[in-house]
């Protein structure tokens, strides 16, 4: 089996070194070269063709942002971003990832990371994965604007053009709408959560694998673009219909029922699972265990399996309609393959697709 070609893009000698004999330890990798800023990295993924690049931010020349918008005209590849962990490193991760990046990786020290070896692990199974992208997906969906996002008026009018809901539907006048997305998944959140009518007649929870102090720069852009109020969860607070709530990276997030409110817990005592907190599984799980709601959950593009075990566990215990992505439209098809394995899927739907099917069920 051929082995995945990698690029890696740094105007540190140090960072490269160091990028490179991690990858190169693992047998499926080749670092088939280094590029020390943009503009010598366009010139070396045109005669090396990687499979991978990844990509610093902040370079001399020609920065990461500017390098990815090129590539992603002239050579579109699957591209990793290496991001600060600082507010502007945030904000431009998710600008990067707008622009067509897959994915990307923190550096825990800043921009010159002496312990990037935290990483090690994550930089690896992400390489991986974007080796998988689907790049069709990623070059089709062009980065939103408001001029494209439905108004309430034209939501509304898809739900009266939507067949008539079940007697069991009808019977839980309450809702809980829960989606999990890890890879690729900004981007699948935008498509969704910005054709969703402000007066949305339930809150949203979602689960978006990221760590610390980048949920809250995609929630930001998301509430940017959205009609509904996207914010970050916020331990004790009690859930607003019409309003999304995104975990905070290093906390999972559970729903609880208190005094007939919803109300969110954030814990960090809990273990990662899988290796994520917050977790898909412990947030579905949370909300399974809530009575007399009728509950919408959706699982979209990402690596692994997270949402399945949870998804299981709410069709156990209450009236659950389960949402997954279709093949076609994931950039990585890895959680929505394994929730539609467990035949407890109810819809397959394209990205543009499941705003409109979550509306059939509120």
């Amino acid at each position: 089996m051929p082995k995945i070609k990698v690029l890696i893009v740094d105007d540190s000698a140090f960072m490269r070194k160091l990028i490179h004999d991690f990858l190169s330890e693992h047998p499926s990798i080749d670092v088939i070269g280094t590029a020390r800023n943009g503009e010598d990295a366009l010139k070396k993924i045109k005669t090396l063709r990687p499979d991978v690049v990844t990509l610093d931010i902040e370079m001399p020349v020609m920065n990461g942002l500017e390098a990815l918008q090129m590539i992603m005209k002239e050579h579109p590849v699957p591209v990793l971003m290496l991001s600060s962990t600082t507010q502007l490193g945030a904000e431009n991760t998710m600008l990067a990832i707008s622009y067509g990046a897959i994915d990307f990786i923190t550096k825990p020290s800043g921009p010159i990371s002496l312990d990037l070896i935290k990483v090690k692990e994550e930089l690896v199974e992400k390489v991986l994965s974007a080796s998988k992208a689907n790049m069709a997906v990623v070059m089709k969906n062009k980065p939103y604007t408001k001029s494209t996002i439905r108004t309430s008026k034209e939501c509304s009018k898809i739900e009266r053009k939507e067949q008539k809901l079940s007697s069991v539907q009808k019977s839980f006048s309450k809702k809980i709408i829960c989606i999990g997305t890890s890879t690729g998944g900004p981007r699948a959140l935008q498509e969704v959560l910005t054709k969703l009518p402000k007066d949305l007649d339930a809150a949203v929870f979602v689960v978006q694998h990221m760590p610390a102090g980048f949920t809250k720069s995609l929630a930001t852009r998301l509430d940017s673009l959205s009609e509904c109020h996207v914010k970050e969860a916020e331990d004790g607070e009690f859930a607003i219909k019409g309003t999304i709530y995104i975990a905070p990276g290093g906390y999972h997030l559970l729903v609880n029922e208190v005094g007939g409110k919803l109300k969110i817990q954030l814990d960090m005592s809990i273990p990662p699972k899988s290796g994520h907190r917050p977790s898909v599984d412990i947030m579905f799980h949370s909300i399974s265990d809530i009575s007399d709601y009728t509950k919408i959950a959706v699982i979209m593009t990402g690596m692994g399996a997270d949402g399945s075990q949870g998804l299981v566990e709410l069709k156990k215990k209450g009236h659950v309609t389960a949402i997954a992505e279709s093949e076609v439209t994931s950039i990585v098809y890895g959680m929505p393959k394994s929730a539609i394995a467990t035949n407890l899927v109810d819809e397959i739907k394209n990205v543009d697709e499941i705003a409109e099917t979550i509306l059939k069920y509120v």
